[in-house]
């Protein structure tokens, strides 16, 4: 599942080479991250006094209203350090991704870029808030409606790994466990997933309150399709038997300063422990994959027009 891209390969790129392994539900690891990083001065700015300030669980630039929730200070300075740190992370990020996967990029999202500067380990949150537990992401940024999940993340912590690990792709969780977490619907046929007039109501009033600069309200934008998505997410997290069973467990360590880059959506990840690191998520239109019929999306349809 690990695809390790070092300097040397990522020189020599084939086209396609890098995105195709991400449809086949690859995590694209960088040993040395292929991102130019913040100043060490930065870096540890951010490390030692992020921490004190945060109100949510991560730091996160919102692109679509220019600026960062969550920061507990009135120090104008202090904001607009964090800010202009974020932006130019989001921008190299970015700028990497068009360069070495174009195809996912036209007219793509560019999504929030945050700083996670809690341990993942030990932090004994609900089930649905843990980051320890395997997971799918779903609804990462608001509805998807079968558009892919791509995130990249940095490890900038300089003395220990980030540890993931992952129990296999969406094809193969939902082979064994669609049943189980009652994601079918017989009879349904492929439209099952499409939004309806209610759905298209409620995306509306969301991006509405988005513009007028309420961001984090567009997590709350759903969809059918997104719906289903976050019903197996909340299923394996939900789920001790699932958690417990090694079926397809492998464990990856990412060492200080490497990077990696996965569709969210399709890839079951769990972050065990892991202290500052930066993501950025991106929304990917599913008409641009080159494997469509590997996405969740028409895995989903495919069933449905089974049964």
């Amino acid at each position: 599942m690990l695809d390790t891209y070092d300097n040397a390969r990522l020189k020599l790129l084939k086209p396609d080479e890098l995105s195709d392994s991400l449809e086949r539900g690859s995590v694209a690891f960088f040993p040395e991250s292929p991102v130019q990083l913040p100043s060490e001065e930065d870096l540890s700015f951010l490390r030692q006094e992020l921490p004190k300030l945060l109100k949510l669980k991560n730091i996160s630039y919102h692109p679509e209203v220019g600026r960062i929730p969550g920061l507990d200070s009135d120090d104008v300075e202090l904001v607009e350090r964090v800010n202009r740190i974020l932006v130019t992370v989001s921008d190299n990020i970015t700028s990497f991704i068009q360069k070495t996967a174009p195809r996912l990029t036209d007219n793509w999202t560019i999504g929030t870029c945050s700083f996670r500067p809690i341990e993942e380990k030990g932090r004994n949150l609900k089930p649905h808030s843990s980051n320890e537990l395997v997971h799918i992401d779903a609804g990462a940024y608001g509805a998807t409606n079968g558009d892919r999940i791509l995130r990249f993340f940095i490890n900038v912590n300089p003395l220990a790994d980030r540890v993931w690990a992952t129990k296999g792709s969406f094809s193969d969780l939902y082979a064994i466990y669609g049943k189980q977490a009652n994601l079918g619907s017989s009879n349904a046929g492929r439209g099952y997933l499409s939004k309806g007039p209610l759905d298209h109501i409620r995306t509306g009033l969301i991006n509405f309150l988005v513009k007028a600069g309420l961001p984090a309200v567009k997590v709350l934008d759903s969809s059918p399709y997104d719906r289903v998505m976050r019903k197996f997410h909340n299923y394996m997290k939900d789920t001790p038997s699932f958690q417990q069973d090694q079926q397809g467990y492998e464990e990856f360590r990412f060492p200080p300063f490497s990077a990696w880059m996965v569709f969210t959506d399709m890839v079951s990840h769990a972050s065990l422990s892991g202290q500052y690191a930066f993501v950025l998520t991106s929304i990917v239109r599913l008409e641009n994959c080159r494997l469509p019929e590997l996405a969740p999306i028409n895995i989903l349809r495919q069933a449905a027009s089974s049964n």
